[in-house]
């Protein structure tokens, strides 16, 4: 079979699990996890034998390795678009950036374990008072933007009051709801909360930027967006809609970068990305794992897993009669063979989730997880009064045990988990369609259709990482957190009460009752926390330790998170 014949046989093949082709369109057959496992192994396949095509050595480029590109440079490819720098508007939160710095920042001793909080644009640690309600940080002296104007304490109250203020309707906004005031006074900032918060520290990540960008003009609108201005060890110097280009500041007020410069291209498909990777045009990328397999014999690069708190799972249509029985929702969790689908679906580059709380929280309870058990799963069904019809699915007073999974489509592995998830309904006797989209698409309909969710978007605080998925919707809620609105007022309060604890035993006893507390009244079906998989060079550059990934990944994050670290 030629090259060609298997490319397209691939391509068919994923085509056929996304319901182009399928004989009964939007419903996967029984074999569909052997379907979607041989798929992105034939593609894989196809990819590596391009790379001995008749015994042809592979086109050399101007960025090969050991050609143009000088020892202190790299060129990385991104799967994701470029542009939209803006600070304030959720880039950099977490403070991971080329060019933008937090109070804190992130330190990892253990990439399976959270990082630790670290100061960077603060002197050491903020203190707080017993309560927890009021917390003061002293900013460094000495610093300079990459404009040449100097970094102090009205800079960070600016950045903060940008973000909070709703006529700039940043996508962040809601993350710093329990401010109240923030008050600068010398060197020293005092944020005074609405509320005890333990967490706070936290929300010190954000990447700050020079208060003169602060207008109260629309985030999205921000000039930063395509010329950043930070502290951080790099400055760019040319953007346009295919290429970054990152050079090492020249004024930068910490150890300079041994990493010079930074080259980040889009390459938004992800069989270009290996294709060009085999050509060693680039030192590295992120790549699905089904296709990064192909690549781990590939001489001088090597393929690293890192750990996240990034998962996905499948929200319940808050307007189906099926859904609302909890019964039914415990029961379609129980049906699903998570590590199954870890295996077939994400080649081993995951863990099974059944709460959005991970191992690599000490809260984590290691005793509720939904165990898999399909026909434990059919007798609760059966016994809460929803049994087969004529046509084999579920019936109850009229209602069919049917709804819509929703997925964009442009997401390869959100569609596959899709594909996976209802393969595993169908013996259960429960209708799954498959609708492939858009978020645009999906504007007013998050509440009337199951969609495959990621989330972890701040999983540096275990607050963030479940309060406003498992908590009844509020006020400030993401349209994106728990869309079908299902929880509890005993969820509710024990949710309320963790955040606010300043006591960490009381805290972890909280969590861990809030996790078995869903397991009775769950709210969505987790399937996995991801593994980030990422292809790099192997050329002798000491990286340091990966770190536990946010939802957030691409190529600010993997071995490339703290590049300015870098060493020879």
């Amino acid at each position: 079979m030629s090259i060609q014949t298997l490319l397209e046989k691939a391509l068919e093949t994923i085509r056929y699990t996304q319901g182009a082709a399928m004989p009964h369109p939007g419903h996967p057959g029984k074999n569909t996890l052997k379907t979607l496992a041989a798929s992105g192994a034939v593609l894989a396949l196809a990819l590596s034998l391009t790379a001995c095509q008749e015994g042809a050595p592979a086109k050399k480029t101007a960025t090969d390795a050991g050609q143009t590109t000088a020892a202190d440079e790299i060129t990385l490819a991104d799967a994701y678009e470029l542009g939209g720098y803006n600070p304030t508007n959720g880039y950099a939160e977490l403070g991971v950036s080329p060019m933008y710095e937090g109070l804190l920042g992130l330190e990892s001793k253990d990439p399976h374990k959270l990082p630790q909080l670290r100061p960077v644009l603060a002197t050491a640690m903020p203190t707080s008072n017993a309560d927890k309600t009021e917390w003061t940080v002293e900013v460094r002296s000495g610093v300079k933007f990459s404009d040449g104007s100097d970094f102090d304490a009205q800079d960070v109250v600016a950045n903060y009051k940008e973000v909070m203020n709703p006529a700039t309707a940043s996508e962040i906004g809601a993350s710093y709801e329990m401010v109240d005031q923030i008050n600068a006074d010398g060197n020293k900032v005092t944020f005074k909360l609405k509320y005890p918060y333990p967490d706070f520290p936290s929300r010190l990540l954000l990447g700050l930027a020079p208060s003169e960008y602060m207008k109260g003009g629309l985030a999205s609108e921000s000039p930063l967006n395509t010329k950043p201005v930070g502290t951080g060890p790099y400055v760019l110097e040319k953007l346009d809609s295919q290429k970054a280009v990152w050079a090492a500041n020249p004024n930068y007020w910490g150890k300079a970068p041994q990493v010079k410069k930074l080259t980040t291209v889009y390459v938004p498909d992800d069989a270009a990305r290996v294709s060009r990777i085999r050509t060693k045009e680039f030192a590295g990328s992120i790549i699905p794992p089904a296709l990064a397999n192909s690549l781990k014999n590939l001489e001088g690069y090597k393929v690293v897993h890192a750990d996240s708190a990034d998962w996905r799972g499948v929200s319940f249509p808050g307007s189906n009669a099926f859904c609302a029985d909890p019964q039914a929702r415990i029961a379609l969790n129980e049906a699903v063979n998570r590590k199954e689908i870890i295996e077939k679906v994400l080649f081993g580059a995951g863990k099974p989730a059944s709460t959005p709380v991970s191992a690599v929280y000490e809260a984590y309870d290691p005793e509720a997880q939904f165990k898999f058990d399909l026909e434990g799963a059919k007798k609760r069904l059966d016994a809460a009064g929803w049994k087969p019809g004529a046509d084999g699915i579920r019936e109850k007073d009229g209602q069919r045990a049917a709804f819509t999974l929703a997925y964009t489509s442009n997401d390869t592995v959100r569609r596959d988990l899709s594909v996976a998830f209802a393969a595993a309904m169908k013996p259960l006797g429960v209708d799954v369609k498959l609708e492939g989209t858009t978020w645009d698409a999906l504007e007013g309909r998050l509440d009337k259709v199951g969609i495959l969710l990621g989330g972890g978007d701040k999983p540096y605080s275990i607050d963030t990482q479940v309060y406003s998925i498992l908590h009844t919707r509020e006020a400030n809620t993401s349209q994106y957190d728990n869309p079908g609105n299902y929880g509890s007022p005993e969820m509710d309060k024990i949710l309320e009460q963790a955040r606010q604890s300043g006591d960490e035993s009381e805290r972890v006893k909280l969590y861990q009752q809030a996790q078995k507390q869903y397991l009775a009244a769950p709210n969505h079906v987790f399937l996995a926390f991801l593994q980030h998989t990422y292809v790099t060079r192997d050329d002798g550059w000491k990286t340091g330790n990966l770190t536990v990934e946010p939802h957030s990944h691409g190529v600010n994050w993997g071995p490339w998170w703290n590049l300015g670290q870098w060493e020879k």
